[in-house]
């Protein structure tokens, strides 16, 4: 396999493979390297996306100082050394090993920290744990979308308290709804799911189109506000891309929002050539490797080992950026107000980026890139022995 085409990227930034890092062939895109010795910036992205999310904004870091490196992460695009089976090796997946991925990427090209990890999507909790595990190496950390509420508590002062009741079933309740109803996530950890899209009725392009779309800022139904809890009625305030009608697949449910030709057309922050790009990486390799994330969230024995850091927090400067249409801030009820109160102790700022959704670096990069290098003049980034 050859790396992305440079044909397909922007000025000043290439495709090629590093090896050797944590049993995986990774595949990255690098600006800013020209120049040795250059401060490190690790991007990661989130789903479905690849590396190449990242491209609109790699070269204007680079051009202030930094050597920016995007990789498709595991199970994603051109990096290989995943096990692509769905009843395969699941915990490769799990959030300690993907952390590990991160850092053994930094370490293979040559730095032994980097200035910032920057994350998007599920890319958020991969920096964010990042930060947390390894401040020495990761200096500070950008969270995008995804607030990072903490690790999963503990039960704690419980021995002469009353036993608590069971929390209520969240599952049974979407589907006791009067229109039932079921969670994104665990739906992408079912067997089907992969299938689902892979073999998309309208095809996998299409159903890509249609996914950016209505998570969008252009999707004027994107009107996101604060819910009052993790239950069924609250969750089911969120769009059906999040909380999906009981028997319809992904594919089902954004294709309604399908926008027209002209539509389309207008989009220039996702036009039909760049979409093209993804079309051919998940028509390739599937889905399935980055529904193993959703997995390893979705089933309890992941997040009890990650109990283990209960009660520890990002101590290296934080900062959180958004779309303000961006119904992935409230998601999970509090997670917000946590990240900022409890989860990060040195928070430099939380920004909601009017006229982007959920895909904040690609529908407004320029102000995405100014935020950051606000954030990261206000840090030492001096990079020790390359």
């Amino acid at each position: 396999m050859e790396p992305l085409h440079h044909a397909d990227l922007p000025p000043g930034v290439r495709a090629r493979f590093v090896s050797g890092v944590n049993g995986l062939t990774m595949h990255v895109l690098e600006a800013g390297f020209e120049t040795p010795g250059r401060p490190c910036l690790l991007l990661l992205h989130g789903f479905p996306e690849i590396a190449y999310s990242w491209r609109k904004i790699m070269a204007p870091l680079a051009a202030a100082g930094f050597h920016v490196v995007a990789p498709d992460q595991r199970g994603y695009g051109r990096t290989t050394g995943w096990d692509p089976a769905y009843d395969g090796d699941l915990a490769s997946f799990r959030m300690m090993n993907l952390a590990r991925d991160a850092m053994g990427l930094v370490w293979a090209l040559g730095h032994r920290s980097v200035a910032a990890v920057i994350g998007h999507d599920f890319g958020s909790p991969v920096a964010a744990w990042c930060a947390l595990l390894r401040p020495d190496v990761f200096r500070s950390v950008a969270l995008m979308s995804g607030p990072f509420a903490g690790p999963p508590a503990l039960p704690f002062g419980t021995d002469a308290a009353p036993a608590t009741p069971p929390s209520p079933d969240i599952h049974a309740g979407l589907a006791a709804l009067e229109r039932p109803r079921k969670h994104y996530q665990w739906y992408y950890s079912t067997p089907e799911a992969d299938r689902d899209m892979r073999e998309a009725p309208q095809g996998v392009h299409a159903f890509l189109r249609a996914y950016f779309h209505v998570k969008s800022a252009d999707w004027p139904d994107n009107r996101p506000h604060e819910l009052q809890g993790w239950t069924a009625e609250e969750l089911a305030k969120m769009p059906t891309y999040y909380v999906m009608d009981r028997d319809r697949t992904m594919p089902e449910t954004v294709a309604p929002e399908m926008p027209d030709a002209a539509g389309i057309g207008a989009c220039r922050w996702l036009t039909e050539r760049e979409l093209a790009v993804y079309t051919r990486e998940y028509e390739r390799v599937g889905f399935q490797g980055g529904l193993q994330w959703y997995r390893c969230r979705t089933d309890p024995r992941f997040g009890a080992d990650l109990q283990l850091f209960a009660g520890r927090t990002i101590d290296v400067p934080a900062i959180y950026i958004a779309g303000a249409s961006d119904w992935g801030i409230f998601q999970t009820p509090g997670a917000l107000e946590r990240m900022q109160r409890d989860a990060c102790t040195r928070m430099r700022g939380c920004h909601l980026i009017e006229g982007a959704g959920h895909w904040v670096q690609q529908e407004q990069p320029g102000q995405v890139t100014e935020l950051l290098l606000g954030f990261l003049r206000e840090q030492p980034i001096a990079n020790p022995a390359r």
